[in-house]
């Protein structure tokens, strides 16, 4: 397969990918895993679909809660460098997704700690810092991580304008 259809592959599996199924996969792991710990923290947590209620205080987990953002950066980010192969993207993947589901568990857990003992003003608070500040940076160390860790060459969107750039008219010519 040469290069051009293996770039619109790209292109279209990342327009294609649905969010749903992220969250029906990472929905479930993420909130069981938190219940599972506050369960051993003794904090007597009842689960009620994708809520949680511990000491009369009613958690929802939005989608945002489960970080799908975050997991849809790290897809885009392998799906647009050039030369990953598809086993190399899946391992990527796996991992990432991994690293990025045991922060997010990491972010609920002291969201709600704070929430449950400090009060609803410090849980905004500390939400709003991870929000903006913590949490895209993460997933670009995350990335960081796996560019380092597997010794990937290509940057994202970068490498493939690169490339077609010499492969192009726009090309600029020897002068004679």
């Amino acid at each position: 397969m040469n290069y051009s259809h293996k770039l619109i592959i790209r292109a279209f599996l990342s327009l294609i990918i649905p969010l749903n199924t992220l969250l029906y996969i990472l929905k479930p792991m993420t909130i069981y895993s938190v219940y599972f710990i506050f369960y051993l923290l003794d904090y007597n947590p009842k689960l009620s679909f994708d809520a949680m209620i511990i000491n009369s205080y009613n958690l929802i987990f939005a989608p945002a809660c489960i970080a799908i953002g975050a997991y849809h950066l790290l897809i885009l980010l392998i799906l647009f460098t050039k030369d990953i192969k598809l086993k190399d993207a899946i391992k990527y993947f796996l991992i990432g997704s991994f690293l990025i589901l045991v922060m997010n568990i990491i972010r609920v857990i002291i969201l709600i700690l704070v929430g449950v003992n400090y009060g609803e003003e410090w849980f905004e608070l500390i939400h709003l810092a991870f929000w903006y500040g913590i949490s895209g940076v993460y997933v670009a160390l995350v990335w960081i991580f796996l560019v380092y860790r597997y010794k990937i060459k290509s940057v994202p969107v970068y490498s493939d304008l690169k490339y077609l750039y010499k492969k192009s008219y726009f090309k600029k010519t020897k002068r004679i």
